[in-house]
Formats: C-alpha cells, sequence, structure tokens
C-alpha cells in the first residue's frame, strides 16, 4: 500500500493518512509528560470530589503553557492555525489519563462553532481570541448526548433584543465555563448567542453524572442578555459542524482510554501469580487480551481516519459515524476487560480503573449514541447509492 504522502507527492490521490506526523509526535509527547507529571490517573482520582471540579493549574499549563487550547484557532486570532488531527493527538492523551479538563467541550466544540459565525465581526472575534489564549473556557449550550444531524429545536428562545429564556439540560463542564454558546430560536428563524456564564439572569445547576471527571450542570435563562453571533441557517450549519468535529474527536478520547485500559490489563496480568505462574500466561486470559488488542488496533484506524477526515474534509460526516459506531462500544469493552481482570482490586474505589470504565460509559452516550452514529451511516449511504 503506498503510502499516502508519497502517493500525494506523485500526484495521485493520497486517501486518508493515518500515520502520525513527527509534530504530531512531539505534540504527544510534550502533553504526555504533562499528564504523567500532574495529571495522571491517580492523581485525578486523588483529586475525584475537589471543587473547582478541575485542576485550574493543569487546565493552564496544557491550555496556555503548550498551546492545546488554540490548536484549531486561526493564526490571526492568536491560535495555532492547527487541524483535528493535532487535537485529535492531545485527546488521546487526555483519554489515557481521564483528565478532567474541558478541552473537548472548550477548545473544540466551542471553538469550532465560532468558526462557523463571521470572523469578521468582533462579536465572534474577541471569544475566539479569548478561548485560544485559555484565559476562557467556551461551551456550547446543548445536552451532552445530542448527535451531529439530530440537533432539536432549540430549548431557548431569543426575544428580538436578544434576552433569552429557556432551561438546558445536561451540559458538559457548564461549571467551568466563563462563555456560554447558546442555540437560541430566534424572532427569525435559530440563532447563536453568547453569553456570559456568570451574568444575571443565567443560573447552573450541578448534577451528579455517572463520570465524575466531566461535570454536568442545567441551565437556565431567564431574560439573560446575549450577544448574537449568527442567525439563520449559518447559526444552524456552525453548531451542526460544531457536533460533528467532537463527535469525530471523541473517538480519539474512546481510543485513549481503550489503550490505557489494555496496557494496564497486560501489564497486572503478567504481575499477578497463580499456581507459581502469571496469570496472563494461562491461554484463556491470552485470547481475551489478543482479540482486545485487535480490537483497539482497529478503533485507532477509525478514530485516525475521523480525524483526517474533519482536517481534509473527505466524506467527514461518513468517516466520524463510523469512528462512533465503532469506537465507543471497543472503549467499553476494553474497561470492562480492565476490571476484570484485575480481579477484586479492580472492583476498588482506590484502583482507578473505575474512572476509565466510566468515562467510556459517558462517552458512549456523549454526541451520539452508536446506535445514532451507525442510523446516520445508514442514510448516509442511501444517499450516496445510484
Amino acid at each position: 500500500m503506498t503510502d499516502p504522502r508519497t502517493a500525494a507527492r506523485q500526484g495521485l490521490d493520497p486517501g486518508p493518512d493515518l500515520l502520525y506526523s513527527q509534530d504530531e509526535d512531539a505534540l504527544r509527547a510534550a502533553v504526555r509528560s504533562l499528564l504523567a507529571d500532574r495529571g495522571d490517573p491517580a492523581t485525578v482520582l486523588a483529586g475525584l470530589e475537589a471543587d473547582p471540579p478541575y485542576d485550574t493549574g493543569l487546565w493552564q499549563a496544557l491550555a496556555t503553557g503548550i498551546g492545546t487550547a488554540g490548536l484549531l484557532v486561526p493564526e490571526k486570532f492568536g491560535g495555532a492555525g492547527a487541524g483535528a488531527r493535532e487535537a485529535a493527538v492531545v485527546l488521546e492523551e487526555l483519554g489515557r489519563s481521564v483528565t478532567p479538563v474541558p478541552y473537548l467541550t472548550s477548545a473544540v466544540i466551542a471553538v469550532t462553532a465560532l468558526l462557523g459565525c463571521d470572523h469578521g465581526r468582533e462579536e465572534v472575534a474577541a471569544p475566539l481570541a479569548a478561548l485560544a489564549a485559555g484565559g476562557t473556557v467556551g461551551v456550547l449550550a446543548v445536552p451532552f448526548t445530542t448527535a451531529p444531524g439530530r440537533l432539536p429545536d432549540p430549548a431557548v428562545r431569543a426575544e428580538p433584543g436578544g434576552t433569552l429564556t429557556g432551561r438546558v439540560t445536561s451540559v458538559a463542564d457548564a461549571a467551568a465555563a466563563g462563555l456560554l454558546l447558546v442555540p437560541a430560536q430566534g424572532p427569525d428563524g435559530p440563532a447563536l448567542y453568547a453569553v456570559e456564564a456568570r451574568a444575571a439572569g443565567v443560573r447552573a445547576e450541578s448534577v451528579t453524572p455517572l463520570d465524575l471527571t466531566r461535570p454536568l450542570s442545567h441551565l437556565t435563562f431567564d431574560g439573560a442578555r446575549g450577544r448574537l453571533l449568527a442567525s439563520g441557517d449559518r447559526a444552524r450549519t456552525a453548531v451542526e459542524r460544531a457536533l460533528l468535529t467532537g463527535a469525530g474527536l471523541l473517538a480519539s478520547e474512546q481510543l485513549g482510554v481503550a489503550e490505557w485500559c489494555l496496557a494496564e490489563a497486560v501489564r497486572y496480568t503478567a504481575q499477578r501469580t497463580q499456581f507459581g505462574r502469571p496469570v496472563g500466561s494461562f491461554q484463556a486470559l491470552k485470547h481475551r487480551m489478543a482479540r482486545l488488542w485487535l480490537e483497539v488496533s482497529s478503533a485507532r484506524a477509525a478514530a485516525r481516519n475521523a480525524a483526517d477526515a474533519l482536517a481534509t474534509g473527505r466524506d467527514a460526516p461518513v468517516a466520524v459515524a463510523v469512528a462512533q459506531a465503532y469506537c465507543a462500544p471497543v472503549a467499553v469493552r476494553a474497561a470492562e476487560e480492565c476490571v476484570q481482570l484485575h480481579g477484586g482490586i479492580g472492583m476498588t474505589w482506590e484502583h482507578p480503573a473505575h474512572l476509565f470504565l466510566k468515562r467510556a460509559k459517558s462517552d458512549e452516550l456523549a454526541l451520539g449514541s452508536p446506535g445514532r452514529h451507525r442510523e446516520a451511516l445508514a442514510g448516509l449511504v442511501d444517499l450516496a447509492a445510484p
């Protein structure tokens, strides 16, 4: 098979590039080093019930020190001008450590929604620059289970002056947000507004999620003032693109979860002995881990394909639907196997395996369940059929 980069140099259709570039490997090394020092699973477990719900110092080091918050933001707004492939690498590493930082919601979903609006307007350019700098966390105010292509009618209504009223449930990372991007039903149709999270008329009610590393909140808007970012088809397209990008790159986080679980299961079964030999040498367990390795390897291909499709625009809806339909169940199976292969210790609060199982289960529902993505894929295939 021809290397995609070689094919491109030869003027051929390169197809998807599933490999990692040198820059991506360097970015991975930087993020992994930071997380190993300040955000490993044991540290996450120790601070799980802290307030605020995430380590602000770690977020600043990740977002500003390494510059990951601005990866998707163009350079003219203070970002790195990179793409979905680089953001996917960051999310793989965050999945490997289940780090409670608002990267997916702020640096990916909120940024992509703003990029779908008119950059020439100060109302759009200023939030983009703020998110790129890492000083502000942005959140798209939709339920975290909302799937691409299935955007419901907005739960918030906007009056002609930009006054917002309504309630949105289960918004991820809203507790950490300084800026809310609120889809609303405006006087002339769908619209997207920017609202300060602590403005008058905004109330956030924290709820206890399955995955404590990704807090959820119900948001209530009672006469809150919003700044119009986009309206009509542009607003709807911006939100749809944000959800599609979020779902596609969530597959990379799921890949990171699965990789950690597989590596930890192999490590533990190689050390734990039974009948005078490592339990990992028993044929039944070898087969289970070998089968899981094959699934994780396939998940890596699907996640990389989705990231590359988002970066190049090549059949992105199809690639995202395939990635979510496959990677979500693999992450859950890897986490379940990790817990079971650890035996009794895997069932305890003190071992971090449960963090990965809870992240995998919550990610399985986030931005559309595998079943919804399979339905979307079937529809896309029908549309493409002659």
